[in-house]
């Protein structure tokens, strides 16, 4: 006669409520937008004074139009300061921004939108709510969000 495997009567007290960990709770929702007619003198300023790399590039609505960071004002001025070459309407946001922006969902889990970062390459994503920007996921939020949870194995 074999042995049975026997665990007993599973109480319903034990089964784990599974908190989802959103995008919304970690997102940064004070930023530092630009506009498309801004200065890259002024981008810059911005970068160095906020000690942040880029940052989202709005309307007058609050709509994203674009992302602007500090490798689009590397390129700016590897073209032109470098060779001493004044300033010209070029120096603008709107001439040296990507709008091509991937966004991110603000319901979506955090673990899934780092999964997202490491696919991508991105640096950071901007998180857009009937068409306004109402915050920013970037990496470092998404590390603070891992620091947070405390899973089975973890002490």
């Amino acid at each position: 006669m074999g042995i049975k495997s026997f665990q007993g009567k599973r109480d319903a007290t034990q089964t784990k409520n599974i908190e989802r960990i959103l995008v919304s709770d970690y997102m940064t929702t004070k930023l530092v937008t630009f506009k498309a007619d801004d200065s890259l003198d002024h981008v810059i300023s911005q970068l160095i004074k906020y000690k942040i790399s880029g940052g989202p590039v709005v309307n007058d609505n609050n709509e994203l139009i674009g992302i602007i960071s500090e490798t689009d004002c590397i390129k700016h001025i590897s073209e032109s300061k470098y060779y001493n070459m004044p300033s010209d309407r070029n120096n603008t946001v709107g001439n040296n921004m990507v709008t091509d922006v991937d966004t991110i969902d603000k319901d979506m889990n955090i673990f899934d939108a780092a999964f997202k970062f490491l696919s991508s390459r991105r640096r950071r994503f901007p998180v857009i709510e009937s068409g306004k920007l109402i915050g920013q996921l970037s990496q470092k939020d998404v590390l603070k969000a891992a620091l947070k949870v405390k899973g089975n194995t973890w002490k």
